[in-house]
């Protein structure tokens, strides 16, 4: 599976990895080493990052700019879901570093 880190500091989720895995379209994201982890939250009441519809298909878009490490470059990234952490693993590094 795959997402897009954009220039301007947002990412993009496919509409099915969205629904999926962030059905309240909440989530917390935390930078673990090369990686930021994203986790699902339970409900507004739980705060966390909101989910924006990015266009009629149902992408998604976070900005997480301010999580990201000095010089990251925008592009397509790989992820992959950890169920034991229940996290979305979002390498930092583009494909082929």
């Amino acid at each position: 599976m795959e997402v897009e880190l954009t220039a301007q500091g947002y990412l993009h989720l496919p509409a099915e990895l969205a629904r999926r895995y962030f059905p309240n379209d909440l989530l917390v994201a935390l930078p673990r080493g090369d990686e930021l982890w994203l986790l699902p939250t339970r409900g507004a009441a739980a705060g966390g990052l909101l989910l924006k519809q990015r266009n009629a298909r149902g992408d998604r878009s976070v900005l997480i700019w301010e999580l990201l490490p000095p010089g990251t470059p925008p592009g397509p990234r790989p992820a992959h879901w950890d169920e034991h952490d229940r996290a979305l693993r979002v390498a930092l590094a583009p494909h082929g570093l």
